[in-house]
């Protein structure tokens, strides 16, 4: 252990399991120095997401410790801290694992040319992805546009296999100071949902495999005929460990995987486009990095989307109180838990790009705000699918009725009743967590009386399908 040591430049993949940077890193024959950077990128996440992200810190300075080591906490400019700290403890060599967006990409470019030039290794590894970017590509040499050709050429292509967590991280004879992680109030933007949203998540790499467990263990059978249903526990719950690398996309492929050779069939398969749905999001972020800001269909560029986030609608949108059940109870579920079903987030979306006719970017960066599980790549595609802005071949005519949705997938009313508190004689605790977990100055009380519809729902659809057809003939 007389080698200068390694520093392990921990970003999105909070845990120690097949993480091949810590892998490399634990086998170069150097003590590790295992780091977190609260970085520009890190400070100007949501609220919700930066809390989350804390929680995961957290459970996985805890983890590293099992092993003998310690995460090594620091605040500032990213090439800033790593330049301090490899004169503090004269390291030679610095590991991370790659992350796509545009400005993570422009970051880490830079600090690993500057690294290089000072004769440091750097070593960057996979991780965040069953397959990187730019090896996926059309016959042609380009890249897909569309999800099923994009499935159709990854679903049989190798995916890496799994790799244990090291017995040990070995240790430097000493280490460098470190910050506090409660002195940088990750969770201070939450402010009176810091106090609920700990009730509906439990952090950490541990936590993501018993999820992933149970999961496999029930309900991947019924996976593709259950889970559009918001109210029922069919899915796996594991987008907020993924979004931070809790969990590698390598090992939920494999697990299902054998999960349909057992017998898991159509569910299995299923559960595995979804998790390729994500892939695909990311192939087109490296692609089309504009997708993040812009409309991806440049033709959409010039529709007269309302722009105005404070529009009494569609602050009626963002605090759950549009009169239409369905999408309130989405958008309590999301504020109080950090999450919201999928059918429910694309009835949400279409509601406000379509209903009420508003830019799908006021959506995507409530989203951000809100969402634990938040992914810079999946985000914005969602977002865009559902506006008809993004990958899509016809999309003006989708729009989803809220109303038929909630008959179609809350036959029982059993999610609306879980999340909407008003005219409920006992609402549940998820409703009245609400009420708690929103601002004071929003003024609200379960005892409300339930709001009546800020647009009526054939109003909005014809407005909507007119609005499209106007823009069609005249562009």
């Amino acid at each position: 252990m007389g080698e200068r040591p390694a520093i392990l430049w921990l970003r999105r993949d909070l845990r120690l399991a097949d993480h091949p940077a810590l892998t490399a890193a634990c086998a170069s024959g150097r003590a590790v120095i295992p780091l977190f950077i609260l970085d520009d990128q890190v400070e100007t996440l949501g609220a919700a997401a930066k809390w989350r992200l804390g929680q995961g810190i957290s459970s996985l300075s805890q983890a590293i410790e099992e092993k003998g080591s310690h995460l090594i906490l620091r605040r500032g400019a990213a090439a800033d801290v790593l330049t301090r700290l490899i004169a503090e403890t004269g390291a030679a060599a610095v590991y991370w694992s790659r992350l796509y967006d545009p400005a993570a990409r422009a970051r880490d470019g830079a600090i690993e040319a500057d690294l290089k030039a000072r004769g440091l290794e750097v070593g960057t590894f996979p991780g965040a992805l069953l397959f990187e970017p730019g090896m996926v590509q059309t016959g042609t040499g380009g890249f897909y546009r569309v999800f099923t050709p994009y499935w159709k050429s990854v679903r049989d292509r190798r995916v890496d296999p799994l790799v244990p967590a090291p017995a040990r991280i070995p240790a430097p004879a000493s280490w460098p100071a470190s910050d506090r992680l409660d002195d940088w109030a990750l969770g201070a933007a939450l402010r009176r949902g810091a106090a609920v949203l700990p009730r509906y998540t439990e952090a950490g790499e541990a936590a993501a495999l018993a999820r992933l467990d149970v999961f496999l263990a029930g309900a991947i059978a019924d996976y593709q005929a259950e889970r559009d249903y918001p109210a029922r526990a069919a899915t796996s719950g594991l987008s907020e460990a993924l979004a931070i690398g809790e969990i590698a996309p390598h090992r939920i492929w494999h697990a299902a995987q054998h999960a349909r050779e057992r017998g898991a069939g159509d569910g299995a398969e299923t559960f595995l486009k979804e998790l390729v749905w994500r892939e695909f999001a990311y192939h087109l972020m490296v692609h089309t990095p504009h997708i993040l800001t812009r409309n991806w269909r440049e033709e959409w560029d010039s529709f007269p989307w309302n722009e105005d986030a404070q529009d009494l609608r569609v602050i009626a949108w963002t605090r759950g109180r549009t009169g239409v059940p369905f999408v309130d109870a989405a958008m309590r579920e999301l504020y109080v838990t950090g999450r919201m079903h999928n059918r429910a987030r694309m009835v949400v979306a279409s509601y406000l790009t379509k209903h009420l006719l508003t830019h799908w970017r006021i959506g995507m960066e409530w989203f951000a705000d809100c969402l634990t599980d938040w992914d810079p790549a999946s985000n914005a595609m969602g977002w865009q699918w559902c506006a008809g802005s993004g990958p899509d071949a016809a999309p003006y005519f989708r729009i989803f009725n809220p109303e038929t949705q909630r008959k179609t997938y809350d036959p029982q009313g059993a999610y609306v009743q879980a999340w909407v508190a008003e005219g409920q004689r006992n609402p549940p605790q998820g409703a009245l967590d609400y009420f708690d977990a929103v601002p004071l100055s929003w003024r609200l009380a379960p005892s409300d009386l339930y709001p009546a519809p800020v647009v009526g729902l054939a109003e909005g659809r014809q407005r909507a399908l007119a609005a499209y057809e106007s823009y069609r003939s005249e562009s």
